[in-house]
Formats: C-alpha cells, sequence, structure tokens
C-alpha cells in the first residue's frame, strides 16, 4: 500500500476540502456568477473560492511557506524558498459548460525545484501524486508510463490554441504531423491531468504551448516520478518559465520529438 508523506498529506487534505465545494458548485453551475478575464477565459467564484480554501489549509499547516497562485498572484515565502504553486480549477472552461474533466492541482517548490506534486479529479475521485524520490500514485496505485514503442499504436494528447491565443498555424501543422503517424490526438481541456494521463499510461505523450507554472508543476514531477520524460518541446529544461511542455514515455520520447521537429520546418 502507498504510503503518504507528511507533506502530501497536507496537500490532499486541503485539496479534498476544495473539492467538495467545487462539486456543489458544478451541480449548480448554471447559477454560477461569472466574470471575462479575457476571450475565451473564464473566472468564476467556484475558482477564487476552492482558492481561498485551499491557501487557508496550507497556510495553517506550513505558515512560513510562499504561494504562486492562479488567482491571486504571488505571495513571498517567510523562509525564502518554499512555494506552494495552485491551480484551483484546472479545466475551468470544461467546468462552466458542466463538462466533468477538470482538477485541482498543487505542487511544491523549494527554490527551482519541484519536491511534490498532487492533482485530485473531484468527478471521478482520482488523487494523483507524487513526492521526489519515492514514486508516483494514483489513489493507492502505483504509476507507470506506457511501454509503446510504435507512434502508430500511441495515442497523444495536446491543447488547441482558442480565442485570443497565438500559435494556430503551429499547431496545425505539428497536429498534422502527429495525426499521421499516430493512433490519434485527443483535447480534453485540462493540462495537469493530460499530464497525470501520460503518468497513468492513458496517454503516450502530451505537448502544449502557452501554459503557466500552475499548470504544470504538479504535473511534471508525477510523470518523472512514474518513469517519463518531461522537457520543452525543443528539448530544454524551463518548462514553468516559458509555458511549453512535452511529456512521454522513454521509449516515444525520441520519435514524437522528432515529429514535431520536421513539423517546425514546414
Amino acid at each position: 500500500m502507498a504510503r503518504k508523506t507528511p507533506l502530501i498529506t497536507v496537500m490532499e487534505n486541503a485539496a479534498r476540502k476544495a473539492a467538495r465545494k467545487l462539486l456543489r458548485d458544478f451541480n449548480e453551475v448554471e447559477n454560477l456568477q461569472v466574470s471575462r478575464k479575457g476571450p475565451a477565459d473564464f473566472v468564476s467564484n467556484a475558482d477564487v473560492g476552492a482558492e481561498k480554501l485551499i491557501r487557508e489549509e496550507l497556510e495553517y499547516a506550513r505558515p512560513d511557506f510562499g504561494f504562486k497562485l492562479e488567482e491571486g498572484g504571488e505571495i513571498p515565502a517567510k523562509d525564502g524558498k518554499s512555494y506552494w504553486v495552485i491551480d484551483p480549477l484546472d479545466g475551468t472552461t470544461n467546468f462552466l459548460h458542466g463538462m466533468p474533466h477538470f482538477a485541482i492541482s498543487i505542487a511544491l517548490m523549494e527554490g527551482k525545484e519541484i519536491l511534490a506534486g498532487l492533482i485530485l479529479d473531484p468527478v471521478k475521485d482520482e488523487l494523483f501524486w507524487a513526492a521526489k524520490g519515492e514514486g508516483a500514485f494514483v489513489n493507492n496505485q502505483r504509476l507507470r508510463v506506457s511501454g509503446r514503442n510504435r507512434m502508430a499504436d500511441c495515442v497523444f494528447a495536446t491543447g488547441i490554441p482558442f480565442l485570443g491565443k497565438p500559435g494556430h498555424e503551429t499547431f496545425l501543422r505539428e497536429a498534422h504531423e502527429i495525426m499521421a503517424v499516430s493512433a490519434g490526438i485527443r483535447r480534453f481541456g485540462a493540462a495537469s491531468l493530460d499530464l497525470a494521463y501520460v503518468a497513468a499510461g492513458r496517454f503516450d505523450g502530451y505537448w502544449e504551448r502557452g501554459l503557466s507554472a500552475w499548470d504544470l508543476a504538479a504535473g511534471i514531477i508525477i510523470v518523472r516520478e512514474a518513469g517519463g520524460f518531461v522537457t520543452q518541446i525543443d528539448g530544454g529544461e524551463r518548462m514553468l518559465e516559458k509555458g511549453d511542455i512535452l511529456a512521454s514515455n522513454s521509449e516515444i520520447n525520441s520519435q514524437m520529438s522528432e515529429a514535431l521537429r520536421r513539423a517546425r520546418k514546414k
């Protein structure tokens, strides 16, 4: 049976408290007060409320740690190095359209190093989690990335640029290249769960651009602890700063990278 570290337990308690509120709001989604942040980018009272609950719970448990929040910005760490990186509702557009595919994502970073990550899917009650050097798990089951080694057998996940986002032409070239050699592409609309599904072997690979640290931090450590590879699309290591990512199993990594390189040359 998987043994959660004290930090993972703290993160889980915070996430589950927020998840209960999110599920209540999800069941009344038509009554939510919604305001616009930008084109096709919404924030609801559910989003803000979940973040507040998570912050309060984590702050009580670890008062010296800082925060990097999607809605609330950055709060300096009293110890100068330890930060919670939080997305209280990844998949907001799914949530607001009544689609049951969204998640809470929490990571702990010390400086630039990710020490632990947790992604909770409240609807399916799946808790993906990992701590550095301790492996990755979904609920109490060990996670392993897939072992598929032929692109033709692989299913990939990605994010599609929408209204107000750049990169439409680049995406179309890349999608065309991947579709031509694979078993298919999926676009589910929650980056954290895309990464969790790579860790679980449900997706063989995932790539996307234009993301933020809170979209990625928890998923990065979960994929790596499940035996996967995570880099920028061009192979760099500045995913959290640059916002682009490629995650896959070790068998397919080079083939996927090469397909995306071919697309960029066209």
